[in-house]
């Protein structure tokens, strides 16, 4: 789907979607429990394919009031629900009837790849093209090092994957500045382990902020993983992490049964940045479901006001509010929100000076290289940059926007922040590929039409 964005002007309230991240968590984490209900989840192809995964171990995921969440073909029949019931496979996951297919999600994938290695059995992992070219090589190795039989059948670290266990626990060493999701794969399995796993981090944890979410899931559910420093101590969140220690033989249950998912920050930063850019002149644009989380993302708050947005965030009732504002350069280090990104890069070209986005390289190992996709696709819109292994710098001085034809690059991140970007671009912006919002915000041009941007859809 392409669609059409001509500069507009923004009003009125949008409702965030909820978290893709806390879903993702939320749905195997119920899946490792004898049953739990998620409340208020994302539904969206990614999420769909963690489901699937807790239904191919064993598992079922359907609306809750509902007997069963598969169709005769199996698939997951989940649009529209307000929550999911969750018949989970109580820490020992079967072993798959079929290949588990987790398409396009990178967080499916690494997530359900330590998962697999519970089963006592084999367990093939692929994906689609994108999720493919992706590495996963440090987790599999991590594996192999637990005595897991955990192989790329390609011997490229990449999908697809096969894994067979059962693991029992031990220690392991990974690098951290890679994936966070590596980490979180094995704080989540670890604890249904027989031993427990203790995880020492060879180089500094990047996306600290991600393994933060994963630790305040995992204690809302009643499990206990222990960040540690360098002497062996604990500490009280992620950031500055050496290792973790899980124990082994933990329940996942969740008081009162159920848990629900919080407000996304990742999407919310794209209205931000809409409002921030586009708001009409005396109006607010309003965010609902902006609740404050572990989430690294809600950083984008601070730095829109460092650009010169009026940001009003009522935190006790979750509302953000945002006025057009002239914008300027900033520096931003997002080794810990790399999602952010693509928004920052947008917002840069509409500011005055230079935006520079240190500490980057490993956003290029997400659905697409964002740090080149961005410049790219910026330039074609005007915008001049310069891009480095670890630095992009916008330099909002020497743009000047202008409307044209842009590549979503089959990437979800990629499409919203380029529309952001459409706002403040003379003319019309074509966007290709503009279906890929699907990944995490299915309702994204719907929510941004209700605030009055001007969008033509050709399906």
């Amino acid at each position: 789907m392409d669609v059409h964005v001509t500069r507009s002007e923004l009003r009125g309230t949008a409702r965030a979607p909820p978290s893709k991240s806390y879903t993702h968590r939320a749905l195997l984490a119920a899946g490792y429990s004898e049953g739990a209900t998620v409340e208020s989840p994302l539904i969206s192809a990614d999420t769909r394919a963690t489901a699937r995964a807790v239904s191919a171990f064993g598992g079922s995921v359907a609306p809750a009031g509902e007997a069963d969440g598969k169709e005769g073909d199996g698939v997951l029949d989940l649009d529209d629900a307000d929550a999911l019931a969750v018949e989970g496979f109580g820490g020992r996951p079967g072993v798959p009837d079929d290949v588990i297919d987790c398409a396009n999600s990178g967080t499916t994938m690494r997530l359900v790849t330590a998962a697999a290695a519970l089963a006592d059995g084999t367990t093939v992992l692929t994906g689609d093209g994108s999720l493919r070219s992706r590495p996963q090589g440090p987790l599999l190795d991590a594996l192999a090092d637990l005595g897991v039989r955990a192989e790329s059948t390609r011997g490229n670290g990449r999908a697809p994957l096969v894994v067979a266990g059962p693991l029992a626990g031990g220690e392991v060493a990974i690098p951290g500045d890679v994936s966070s999701q590596y980490v979180t794969a094995l704080l989540m399995a670890g604890a249904v382990t027989d031993e427990g796993i203790e995880v020492d981090l060879t180089t500094a944890l990047k996306s600290a902020p991600y393994v933060d979410i994963t630790l305040e899931l995992l204690a809302d559910f009643g499990v206990e993983a222990i960040p540690l420093d360098e002497a062996g101590d604990p500490l009280d969140s992620a950031a500055g992490a050496a290792g973790f220690s899980i124990p082994g033989g933990q329940t996942y249950d969740p008081a009162g049964g159920s848990y629900a998912v919080p407000g996304d920050f990742s999407s919310i930063s794209y209205l931000l940045g809409a409002g921030a850019v586009a708001a009409a002149p005396g109006e607010t644009v309003r965010i609902e479901g902006a609740r404050p989380s572990a989430q690294g993302d809600a950083a984008i708050v601070e730095i829109v006001e460092e650009m010169g947005a009026a940001v009003d965030w009522d935190r006790e009732a979750g509302e953000i509010a945002v006025e057009r504002a002239a914008l300027s350069g900033v520096t931003v280090d997002v080794g810990d929100t790399p999602d952010l990104l693509p928004t920052i890069a947008a917002l840069g070209a509409v500011a005055d000076g230079d935006t520079r986005i240190e500490n980057c390289e490993h956003v290029r190992y997400k659905e697409t290289d964002r740090v080149s996709a961005m410049a790219e696709e910026l330039g074609e819109l005007g915008a001049e940059t310069t891009e480095e292994e670890d630095v992009l710098t916008v330099h909002g001085s020497e743009s000047d926007l202008r409307g044209a034809t842009v590549d979503g690059r089959a990437d979800h991140r990629i499409v919203m922040a380029l529309a952001v970007a459409a706002l403040a671009a003379d003319g019309t912006t074509t966007i290709r590929g503009a279906e890929h919002v699907d990944i995490s915000f299915p309702g994204f041009f719907d929510a941004v039409t209700d605030l009055g941007m001007d969008v033509e859809r050709d399906d």
